[in-house]
């Protein structure tokens, strides 16, 4: 594709590099002194807040900054207060120099280091885009719709300090394909040979419908008559939306001798453009909202994992969905809770024969070209109700103004009851999922949707199901589809889904956004999550024995480490198959529920 930038316009807008610089320099330590791979050195304290310094190894230069150390070994940073001395003088700061500064005590090696520095500088001139484009302030996003808010957050994951690498897209492709882009785009179709490309879907909806549905009567002669003037028979190909990005950089070529011998067609563009989703590889239909997210396979390296698809997961994703909305739509409690899964209905996945002849193991090449369709959450509110990342409870604009006090203000109800109502549709049906049927989920901010009425969360859409739910300890009685989701873990280590993945992978963060802009004490945030755990578990008191092999009120919780992870694989961070395979433990941090630990449920 012909490029539309000037070579300057790539690099116009790292003007603010030290001011992005600063906060990922915040970031950096804060995650880092978390996981306890740095041990910054206290040297003075007023109150809650103390003055740290960190040395360099073998060098005289040191870093000095003010922070409190919140609930979770949560280090909350003055960005502000950071500095860099070496001989005596202010030095600028530098995120990737300091992770060469630190490299050895952070434990990198040569082969991850420079693929981890280019995903680093990759974040930062991703964040000075995002940045230079100024962007709707906190307060306006509280009525923004659905979309505005998706494509405004700058953030993403809290806990990776390394999380925006996108590494293949080049200064083009970034504005056309990252979300805070926000440009609609058309996908690009391609028609797979039915000996090669498996269709699989729920019950009640087959392939002819999706297709009419998706792309209408018209595009759909005109794609069947391409093939036809091909000399190709249409009844023995499925068609499969495409990344314009997977089409351009991989499948035109590493596909080309299965393009050659017709097993695959290029049709080009479908009629309506989509908006890609904060997890970059999902697209949001917006000439049509009612109809399904695609999630499509892109070959770039983001986050620890190079963003494929599986053609072999494609083929039990709807299985596993259909099994999980079954318990969910048949749960009273659940229903009256209003937690809704969004399901993954049908999916697509070609298996390329080279790839699967030559390697035995598993390869980002055997995920280059599969595709799913998910419900539209569009299709699941009510008048009067309206959408909103829960990603966005720990978004800050551009000014530095968070979004959850603007929207609790906006509400008309005090801090302590609008997390009430919070808490009460996004954790107690997790908790119900975990104590009653051993489902874990992977309930970060991404993955989230609120429903609000009046700016109040009534209830949560949860996403991304068939690659991330799991099967606690099931034994034989999981049907043959959704076996895959089946994971063996310790006991003792059971309750960690809780604790990492909502715990400390949100509800850590969400404290301080809550001590740092609504001047709220942490300890009734965590009062109130106390709270709405023994308002479930008395509700259920049958489930007392479940309660206490997995005590959320337990004094100490295991610190799980995500960036640890990726410091040590950053190309395939986690096993799928067996997640507790690569976890990186740190000892132990203090469970903040256990202050409000009861004796009777």
């Amino acid at each position: 594709m012909r490029k539309t930038l000037r070579p300057e316009e790539t690099v116009n807008h790292l003007g603010i590099w030290p001011r992005v610089n600063r906060f990922h320099l915040r970031k950096i330590i804060s995650e880092f002194a978390h996981e306890r791979l740095l041990e910054p050195e206290l040297l003075d304290s007023d109150d809650d807040w103390g003055i740290y310094r960190l040395k360099i190894p073998d060098n005289a230069a040191e870093y000095h900054f003010r922070a409190r150390i919140l609930s979770l070994d949560h280090w909350y940073i003055a960005p502000d207060s950071i500095t860099k001395s070496a001989e005596g003088r202010d030095a600028p700061l530098d995120s990737i120099e300091f992770i060469i500064e630190f490299k050895d005590v952070l434990g990198f090696d040569d082969k991850v280091l420079p693929a981890y520095l280019e995903e680093v500088s990759s974040t930062l001139y991703g964040a000075c885009y995002v940045h230079s484009l100024g962007g709707p302030t906190a307060k306006e996003l509280t009525n923004a719709g659905y979309q505005e808010v998706e494509h405004a957050m700058i953030a993403g994951h809290p806990c990776f300090v390394a999380n925006n690498g996108r590494i293949g897209f080049d200064t083009d492709d970034y504005r056309k394909y990252a979300p805070e882009s926000a440009a609609p785009l058309s996908l690009i179709w391609l028609a797979g040979h039915r000996d090669r490309l498996e269709f699989t879907s729920v019950r009640g909806l087959d392939y002819d419908r999706l297709i009419r549905e998706e792309l209408g009567k018209e595009t759909r002669a005109e794609f069947n008559g391409i093939l036809t003037k091909e000399g190709l028979d249409p009844e023995r190909y499925f068609f499969i939306p495409v990344h314009p990005w997977q089409w351009f950089n991989k499948l035109s070529h590493i596909f080309a001798a299965d393009i050659a011998a017709g097993y695959l067609v290029c049709l080009g563009y479908g009629p309506d453009k989509y908006l890609p989703q904060q997890s970059i590889r999902t697209f949001f239909n917006v000439s049509h909202p009612e109809k399904h997210y695609v999630k499509t396979a892109l070959s770039i390296l983001n986050m620890g994992f190079m963003r494929g698809l599986s053609p072999y997961f494609m083929r039990t994703t709807p299985a596993i969905n259909e099994w999980v909305a079954g318990i969910v739509e048949n749960d009273d409690y659940l229903e009256e809770k209003g937690f809704i899964i969004l399901k993954e209905v049908a999916t697509v996945g070609y298996t390329n024969t080279y790839y699967e002849d030559a390697l035995q193991s598993d390869s980002a090449y055997k995920k280059m070209l599969s595709a799913l369709w998910r419900e539209s959450p569009a299709q699941k509110v009510a008048p009067g109700q309206h959408l909103m990342t829960m990603a966005s409870l720990l978004h800050t604009d551009m000014y530095g103004t968070a979004l959850l006090p603007e929207l609790i203000d906006a509400s008309g109800l005090s801090i302590s009851d609008w997390l009430k109502h919070y808490l009460s549709a996004y954790l107690i049906p997790l908790l119900h999922c975990f104590y009653t049927y051993d489902i874990r989920f992977m309930p970060h901010g991404e993955n989230i949707i609120l429903v609000l009425e009046d700016h109040v969360p009534v209830k949560v859409i949860l996403k991304d199901v068939g690659e991330e739910v799991a099967a606690v300890n099931w034994k034989d009685t999981l049907p043959e589809a959704v076996k895959r989701v089946a994971i063996q873990v310790p006991e003792e280590l059971k309750v960690l889904s809780i604790f990492t993945q909502i715990f400390d992978c949100f509800f850590r963060f969400l404290g301080q956004i809550l001590v740092e802009h609504c001047n709220y004490k942490e300890e009734g945030f965590w009062e109130l999550v106390a709270g709405c755990v023994r308002e479930y578990q008395q509700r259920f008191p049958e489930r007392e024995e479940k309660y206490d092999a997995c005590d959320l009120f337990a004094p100490e919780m295991v610190k799980t480490c995500l960036n640890r992870l990726q410091i040590r694989d950053n190309q395939k961070m986690m096993d799928n198959a067996d997640p507790f395979k690569k976890q990186q433990f740190a000892g132990a941090m203090k469970n903040p529920l256990a202050a409000f630990k009861t004796t009777t449920v």
